[in-house]
């Protein structure tokens, strides 16, 4: 899971779409990623919860929070519930639902002086407030 998110982050298009289920894997997907990605400023991850997954488990849920900021400058919450599967060793994932009780939303904006949501250890203003 994290590093899926790290290659959103960094913008690395061919991890996440070598780390999709092979049985899930579509053409229009990469589009789609590619869109997300370059139109996205990462902001944080949270794991929220986590089911099974562990070193003998075939499979696991991961239910998360992603912080980005829109292109547009919309700072969102995306919160999903990611079912992953273990083939020959190595994690893919499968899908992910929206969590309903959570649905993605807008994050508020930090302070000019509260810390940057990024983990940067800076004030907002100073990094991603800028």
């Amino acid at each position: 899971m994290r590093s899926r998110y790290t290659a959103h982050v960094l913008g690395r298009i061919d991890y996440i779409l070598e780390t999709r289920d092979p049985s899930k894997r579509s053409d229009a997907e990469r589009a789609a990623v590619e869109r997300w990605v370059r139109e996205s400023t990462w902001l944080g991850l949270t794991i929220v919860a986590r089911e099974r997954g562990g070193a003998g488990d075939d499979d696991g849920i991961v239910e998360f929070e992603a912080a980005y900021r829109t292109s547009a400058g919309a700072r969102i919450v995306h919160r999903e519930r990611s079912l992953f599967r273990r083939r020959e060793g190595r994690w893919f994932y499968v899908d992910g639902d929206v969590v309903k009780n959570a649905p993605a939303k807008r994050a508020e904006a930090p302070g000019r002086n509260d810390p940057c949501p990024c983990g940067s250890g800076k004030k907002y203003k100073r990094c991603c407030g800028a």
